[in-house]
């Protein structure tokens, strides 16, 4: 090969290895569907708490992956359920946060993850719990961990009839799950994921939804 071949093949290879680079950044950060940022900071009176309300779901139902794990919240100013797992919180505020649990579980690869952290007042289906036994009852189905505080609450799977595809509504078997949390003084963005491995079919089930925002994961968009 001459040298002008090989420096194509370079170049080419180059391209090439950028474009996978390129690919993968934008299918881990960027969101998985069209949306925005549910904004939580315009319906807050002064001083008071803010609420928020998710739920997860074993298949969402629509969009370019209907079939796909997914969280959706409910938007505090419309009440429709939404697709988007950006929130804008305000700083050094209380956020109530209540989680609408409609997937099934298994027992964890990491017990840890049954221990509630840097949360309070937890509380599953009415009774506070503070650690749960994924081995017991259905298992855990998901988590609600922000790494940077210290945050990981184990969402307990729900049995029965599981809904189909989200939105779910209350009439489905599911657990509801509430605690309280304490956003940051100061702004920024901070990652939240969940750390169940739930993308079934790829590796090790951190896949797909695992690893697409607006699907297991995304930012709690902290304002001053």
């Amino acid at each position: 090969m001459t040298m002008r071949g090989r420096v194509a093949s370079v170049l080419g290879l180059f391209v090439v290895a950028v474009a996978l680079v390129v690919w993968a950044v934008s299918t881990l950060l960027t969101p998985g569907t069209p949306g925005g940022v549910t904004d939580f900071t315009k319906t807050q009176a002064m001083g008071q708490p803010v609420d928020v309300t998710v739920q997860t779901v074993g298949a969402i139902g629509f969009g370019a992956h209907p079939s796909w794990v997914s969280y959706l919240v409910k938007n505090p100013t419309t009440g429709k359920w939404v697709h988007d797992t950006t929130w804008q919180l305000p700083a050094n505020s209380v956020i109530h946060m209540t989680v609408l649990q409609y997937d099934s579980g298994s027992p964890l690869r990491n017990q840890e993850w049954g221990q509630i952290q840097g949360v309070s007042n937890a509380e599953l289906n009415g009774t506070p719990y503070s650690v749960y036994n994924s081995y017991t009852g259905n298992g855990v189905g998901h988590t609600f961990a922000v790494p940077e505080l210290g945050i990981s609450v184990p969402l307990v799977g729900a049995s029965g009839n599981i809904c189909a595809a989200g939105p779910c509504q209350t009439s489905s078997p599911h657990n509801t799950i509430t605690f309280t949390f304490k956003t940051p003084k100061q702004a920024g963005e901070y990652h939240w994921q969940c750390f169940v491995p739930c993308g079934l079919g790829s590796l090790y089930g951190n896949g797909y939804g695992m690893s697409t925002q607006n699907y297991m994961g995304g930012f709690l968009d902290v304002v001053a």
